[in-house]
């Protein structure tokens, strides 16, 4: 694909299935070993850098536009379905039209759409670039190490609010690095530092972000990062500035993708429907339960199909993935202003 980086496309795409694969085996090593979230929200970041070359009005308009009707389209499923289901909304609906803050829902739904924090907090990073890009180029190797600041100061100088507002302010402040890294990268920040203070810094972090997650287990009852800001902040931190100071240094760009046409085809993919991927997967892992306990009235499947398998259902999960990715991912499409289209 002209013009795109494809190193940072494959990451995206790694990224996505560890999160599927998380949502379906819960596995709390993995965030250790691919930061997933920490990754987008820096690939997030450089690409927001990239954009505001160009006036920030219309370059925040463009995200919104790329990223609400998509969100709009699956959260229409999502809402109707707990209406039937009994859901009595209030005012505070509002949030399923603009998520500023987590959209109100039932037990019911709530496997469906508790991934919305990241969108979330994607739109609020997206809100406030303008801004933060200014104060990054002030002072950048200040305000980028600063930037780990606030998430200090929520875990041991004081508690966030309750509510929307303290989600937010923790979801913000644990990736807020990530984000500002991706301007690092995008301004040569990396390129120019020194390799011995970047790699000394970063194990340094990713030093403390797993020390912090394995000693305080018997507090948060896990070692998943997910579950422990801080040191999700932190290992984050570490890991995606080791990744994309090794693109600088080592000048990976994975061009030779291209050789394996599936496996590229398969990336491209993942990238033009990413919004598509990560909005649906949970409905799909959702769908896969019931479906496969039909399974078990077909004496053939009972026999031979690994029915009681995770396994399977994360097979199965992907199947049904695919098939949202041909019913609504063509929403993306219009939401970019392109010509629908099954597949990209």
């Amino acid at each position: 694909m002209p013009g795109r980086d494809r190193y940072f496309d494959t990451l995206r795409a790694v990224a996505l299935v560890r999160v599927v694969t998380y949502h379906t085996f819960g596995w709390a090593w993995a965030g250790l070993v691919f930061p997933s979230m920490g990754i987008m929200f820096g690939l997030a970041g450089t690409l927001m850098a990239k954009s505001l070359e160009r006036p920030a009005l219309k370059v925040v308009r463009g995200r919104l536009r790329r990223l609400l009707p998509p969100f709009w389209f699956w959260g229409l499923f999502v809402v109707v379905a707990m209406l039937v289901h009994g859901w009595m909304p209030g005012r505070e609906i509002v949030y399923w039209i603009v998520p500023l803050g987590d959209p109100p829902g039932d037990e019911w739904g709530v496997q469906a759409y508790e991934i919305i924090w990241y969108l979330r907090t994607y739109l609020w990073f997206v809100l406030l670039s303008p801004l933060l890009l200014k104060v990054f180029r002030l002072a950048p190797v200040p305000v980028l190490l600063a930037s780990l600041a606030p998430v200090v100061l929520l875990q041991f100088l004081g508690s966030a609010p309750d509510g929307r507002l303290g989600s937010a302010l923790w979801d913000l402040s644990t990736y807020l690095f990530c984000w500002i890294l991706g301007f690092a990268h995008r301004d040569g920040l990396l390129r120019r530092a020194r390799p011995a203070a970047v790699i000394v810094l970063s194990l340094a972090a990713l030093g403390y972000g797993a020390w912090y997650a394995l000693a305080h287990q018997g507090e948060y009852g896990t070692y998943d990062l997910d579950d422990i800001p801080l040191a999700q902040a932190f290992w984050s931190a570490g890991f995606v500035t080791l990744l994309m100071w090794a693109k600088e240094r080592l000048r990976i760009d994975f061009a030779g993708l291209g050789r394996f046409p599936r496996l590229d085809r398969l990336v491209t993919v993942f990238n033009a429907r990413a919004v598509t991927i990560y909005l649906w997967h949970e409905i799909a892992l959702i769908l896969a339960v019931p479906l496969i306990d039909q399974f078990w009235k077909v004496p053939a499947f009972e026999a031979h199909l690994p029915l009681e398998s995770q396994w399977f259902m994360f097979g199965v999960g992907w199947v049904l993935i695919a098939g949202f990715v041909l019913l609504c991912g063509w929403v993306e499409d219009v939401a970019a202003r392109k010509r629908p289209r099954l597949l990209p």
